[in-house]
């Protein structure tokens, strides 16, 4: 994201009062442009297919469908659009299943608005958002399972690796592909495998992984 570009935003959450707080916050932001708000997960889908936003700020817990329903329609679509969990869960499980279900990050309501909105700001960068206790539970929840304890051991290539230093950063695919001078379709199919060998879900999982590994180091 460069000064002369807007990120587009949608808002999926069901409780009014906090959208239009939200809303309010993101237009102190230049940079930021709210396309649409949804009060519900239907809503918020049909919106995210016709407006096809840079970025989607999607509420956990609403009445008609949950934001991880919501998420596993989104995201094995061809939607190329970041979706960050705003919730007021600092539950595990919570975060956890989201990750899983593919949210690029996870942000808690209660956070002060200059922290939400730098974290916000970093998301539309393509980086990871997850604040440090988040990223000890996260870090806490892959130890309980049964994982690989080096990329050696995962069996990783050498370019999977490359990738997975990125990853570790909270750069997206779109930034690898650039950096490492391949196409980010070929990003993405690393990034599958490479998910696979570590017998993780996500990127975000993969990224706490490795840093984790790094400071064992």
């Amino acid at each position: 994201m460069t000064a002369h570009t807007r990120q587009s935003i949608l808002i999926i959450d069901d409780h009014p009062l906090f959208r239009k707080g939200l809303i309010q916050l993101m237009q102190t932001a230049a940079e930021f442009d709210i396309v649409g708000e949804a009060s519900g997960g239907r809503d918020g889908i049909a919106l995210a297919h016709s407006l096809h936003p840079d970025m989607i700020l999607l509420d956990l817990n609403m009445k008609d469908m949950s934001g991880i329903e919501v998420l596993k329609a989104l995201k094995p679509g061809d939607l190329d659009t970041r979706i960050i969990m705003l919730t007021v869960s600092d539950h595990e499980e919570d975060l956890v299943a989201a990750l899983r279900a593919g949210a690029d990050g996870y942000l808690l309501k209660d956070m002060e608005p200059e922290d939400l909105l730098a974290n916000i700001r970093s998301a539309a960068l393509g980086r990871m958002t997850l604040n440090d206790k988040l990223s000890g539970m996260l870090a806490r929840a892959l130890t309980q399972e049964s994982k690989p304890k080096s990329t050696g051991e995962a069996g990783l290539t050498e370019q999977e690796e490359k990738i997975l230093e990125h990853i570790s950063t909270g750069k997206s695919n779109k930034l690898i592909a650039h950096e490492l001078g391949i196409t980010e379709g070929t990003v993405k199919v690393h990034v599958k495998h490479l998910l696979k060998k570590l017998n993780l879900k996500s990127r975000v999982e993969a990224a706490v992984w490795a840093i984790g590994k790094t400071n064992k180091t």
